[in-house]
């Protein structure tokens, strides 16, 4: 078997042969040792030597032939990688200027285009810059421990789904590690995301406490792309504070995140094309699709399958990198340790402080032309508390200085992770409804409280105080929330 190929393996022996044949050493024997190692024969050595001797050329000369000039290549990308075309046009410019060299034939073109360009770069003069990596190569990652790392990213769902009355196609912002291919958070959104989408996410992938787990804790770092809202300053500064990195990845590379863009093309050829107006179907003649009058699903109903479907990932699904293990199972053989958040820290996660205090009146808190009610306010009116706006729910929180009990914010099951659901209209004033238009959290296994819509009129004013149930299975001492949307916290009560 010959090490080297002929073209090297001549550009190699070449100067040792002269070198041997000046100093009156060269023998047939070592003329017959090159063409033994490089498979060729002896008369064949002989020749490359004499033509050595003559012109001191160690290679094959190359006949003259047409080649891929700079201006050809930007007639291919102008005519999109026609060959034809581009042939057409040195035609007619041969013709217009008798100085221009002569045009070669098209067979020759075609030849020209095919040794001197790679197949990444005809598919990227014809289709662009998607179909040329198409034809890259990338490295993988070694593999890692569990929370090692998470990747993060955006989904636009291509169904429509009907969002009171109105249709919208959702987003879904989503958290995955990288290790164990376990989906870690997730909040889905009927409107283009934002950074509190990204907050909520962040939450309920780090706890690990009932009802969440047991995929959680504090990733060694987090990559994403260069979404505004991944960067904003609310994300950088709440992770900074745990001492987890956010690593952005340079624009337009999705190879340096391929675990959440894989489980992105997953959710959509496994899950998302079997929906009802599922906007990627086959279209019929005209353009239209298959079922243009199909009844779309709601919103809550899209959430609550959507879910499923992850519970079946992280739960059923067992990707070929982790030898036979779902998800869940790859989690719990890996014996990493893990850092946990307290409750009391993943209370306050991601706050924002507008700077601003607010006196407690026997109304409560004022703000925003509303006022907000907590029993741990009982006995303090006339003080003064620091108000942190929430960016991941558009809540309003206020931190009880005297008691860190933290409320039950979320619901959600075991192996499921919980999803937020944000609604992008403001509430509606209306009179307090048992049954609200949208649930705040979907939950397979769990009862859900009954929200409590907002009030519609205003209070009379008096000096009584808002009386507060010690024996609530849903307490909220510590934290008082107002949602923008229809439905409200349990044991939230806004008023005006």
């Amino acid at each position: 078997m010959a090490v080297f190929p002929p073209a090297s393996g001549r550009a190699a022996a070449m100067p040792r042969l002269l070198d041997l044949d000046s100093r009156g050493e060269l023998r047939a024997a070592h003329v017959r040792l090159v063409a033994q190692a490089l498979g060729k024969s002896e008369r064949t050595v002989w020749r490359w030597l004499a033509a050595a001797r003559e012109d001191h050329r160690f290679a094959r000369m190359e006949s003259p032939h047409f080649t891929v000039t700079t201006e050809v290549r930007r007639l291919l990308a102008l005519w999109g990688g026609n060959a034809s075309r581009v042939h057409a046009e040195l035609v007619q410019r041969a013709a217009e200027d008798p100085d221009t060299p002569a045009v070669p034939s098209l067979s020759t073109l075609h030849r020209a285009i095919r040794r001197d360009l790679t197949r990444g770069e005809r598919a990227g003069l014809k289709s662009g810059e998607a179909a040329r990596r198409a034809h890259d190569v990338f490295g993988q990652r070694p593999p890692t421990h569990r929370n090692a790392a998470w990747e993060g990213d955006h989904k636009h769902v291509p169904v429509e789904v009907d969002v009171e009355g109105e249709l919208a196609t959702p987003w879904v912002t989503w958290f995955i590690d990288c290790a164990t291919k376990a989906i870690t958070g997730v909040a889905v959104t009927a409107h283009a995301p934002s950074r509190d989408a990204v907050l909520a996410s962040l939450r309920i992938a780090i706890s690990r406490t009932e009802p969440f787990g047991p995929v959680g804790g504090l990733p060694g770092q987090i990559r994403v792309d260069r979404g505004k809202e991944f960067l904003c300053q609310a994300v950088t500064a709440a992770m900074g504070a745990l001492a987890v990195p956010v690593t952005d990845l340079p624009a337009y590379s999705p190879h340096l995140k391929g675990t959440i863009e894989a489980l992105n093309n997953a959710v959509e050829e496994m899950f998302l094309v079997s929906l009802p107006r599922y906007t990627g179907r086959q279209k019929i003649s005209g353009g239209a699709l298959a079922d243009p009058d199909a009844p779309p699903l709601t919103y809550e109903a899209f959430v609550e399958l959507l879910l499923d479907w992850m519970t079946w990932w992280n739960t059923r699904r067992r990707p070929s990198t982790l030898k036979g293990k779902t998800p869940i199972q790859a989690w719990q053989a890996d014996a990493t340790p893990l850092t946990d958040v307290s409750t009391g820290q993943l209370a306050t996660f991601a706050l924002e402080d507008d700077g601003r205090t607010y006196t407690i009146t026997t109304n409560g808190v004022r703000w925003r032309r509303r006022d907000y009610l907590a029993p741990w306010m009982n006995g303090r009116t006339g003080t003064t508390e620091q108000q942190k706006p929430t960016t991941h729910r558009t809540d309003i929180t206020m931190p009880n200085p005297h008691r860190q009990k933290p409320a039950d914010h979320h619901e959600a099951t075991q192996h499921r992770p919980h999803t937020p659901v944000i609604h992008p209209t403001r509430a509606k004033r209306q009179t307090p409804s048992p049954t609200p238009r949208h649930p705040t959290a979907t939950t397979p296994h769990k009862t859900q409280p009954t929200p409590v819509q907002p009030h519609d009129a205003k209070p009379v004013k008096n000096n009584r105080r808002p009386s507060t149930d010690a024996t609530s299975p849903h307490p909220t001492e510590g934290v008082m929330v107002r949602y923008r949307h229809s439905a409200a916290r349990p044991r939230l009560h806004p008023a005006g």
